[in-house]
């Protein structure tokens, strides 16, 4: 089992740039693939990016390709999210997840409470 722990949203100008952290405790975070996921009001939670878990593959939405970037470090048991050129339909919840690659996709496990990311126009 895991617990996350999802942090670094904020409130930023269109076009600006944040960085996501999610914390995991527990020993086998290195077995896990790691995925963010985000609701924004009135929609359903939507996949945005995901990492195996040595690091090596990543999977992104279409939304998210070319302007998110996922990465982790496994000795600090952290996941990242990198995200630039923020617009406002980025405004969301964003959530990290932990399960296998299989269940991350469908219907994760372990998930963090949530970091609010809200983009002005």
């Amino acid at each position: 089992q895991v617990q996350l722990v999802d942090s670094g949203g904020g409130l930023v100008q269109a076009g600006g740039s944040l960085r996501l952290s999610c914390a995991a405790s527990g020993r086998t975070f290195n077995s896990y693939s790691m995925g963010w996921f985000r609701q924004a009001p009135g929609k359903e939670r939507e996949f945005v990016a995901a990492i195996s878990p040595g690091g090596s593959a990543t999977y992104y939405a279409d939304s998210a390709k070319g302007r998110f970037t996922i990465s982790r470090d496994n000795a600090q048991n952290t996941v990242y999210l990198q995200m630039n050129s923020l617009k406002p339909d980025d405004t969301a919840v964003y959530y990290c997840a932990a399960d296998s690659l299989a269940l991350l996709l469908r219907r994760p496990r372990y998930w963090g409470q949530g970091t609010q990311v809200t983009v002005s126009s």
